[in-house]
């Protein structure tokens, strides 16, 4: 299941009456969406069905390349038992470099997924926002039934139990999207080829 929200209306503008589509052609595809959610299989599927190269950054990605002292340390980044995420002033500072550094890539002319978690909701997405100015954004929201994601997590064995529950509406909150996906009953590709459809 997809359907298109708030932000697609502002890839038109009006103009002597009509509306027209600009040629600037999309340069990032942002995936939010919680933990056990699907956003990897669909980079991966991404990757497989867009026509150019596309690069994929992941924000476990940023986490694992982060010292060990840094993913258990107040400053840092720490999972609860239950499943819940802190996150430090340390982190920050990485993540917002980390930011401006895919930002970076895109301006320099690599097409980028991201696949990230939105702990802070509207904030997240306000500080991607702010890296990618002047850049044409497709923001993705990728849905799962908090049930549906709790059964993933505990088959991938590699997360903590409880975050896929606790994540599942959390991230979404006060976020604006050109497109949702939902993978609770809807496969990798299917949900790929529909946010491939919305790239310019």
């Amino acid at each position: 299941m997809w359907q298109q929200g708030g932000l697609a209306e502002n890839r038109f503008e009006r103009r002597g009456g009509c509306l027209y589509r600009d040629l600037v052609t999309t340069q990032v595809i942002v995936l939010n969406g919680g933990s056990s959610s699907g956003k990897s299989g669909i980079v991966r599927c991404l990757q497989a069905v867009l026509r150019d190269p596309w690069l994929a950054a992941a924000v476990d990605s940023l986490i694992e390349a982060m010292p060990v002292s840094l993913q258990t340390s107040d400053a840092g980044i720490e999972f609860a038992a239950d499943g819940g995420v802190n996150v430090g002033s340390e982190f920050r500072e990485l993540e917002a470099a980390w930011m401006e550094g895919v930002a970076a890539m895109a301006r320099a002319g690599a097409r980028v997924i991201v696949d990230d978690v939105f702990l802070g909701g509207a904030t997240s997405q306000e500080r991607w926002q702010k890296a990618f100015g002047g850049l044409d954004v497709l923001w993705v929201g990728v849905r799962c039934e908090s049930t549906v994601a709790a059964g993933r997590e505990v088959a991938r064995g590699d997360r903590v139990q409880g975050m896929a529950a606790s994540q599942a509406e959390m991230v979404h909150r006060g976020v604006v999207y050109d497109l949702e996906v939902d993978t609770t009953h809807t496969e990798s590709l299917d949900c790929a080829r529909a946010i491939a459809a919305e790239v310019k």
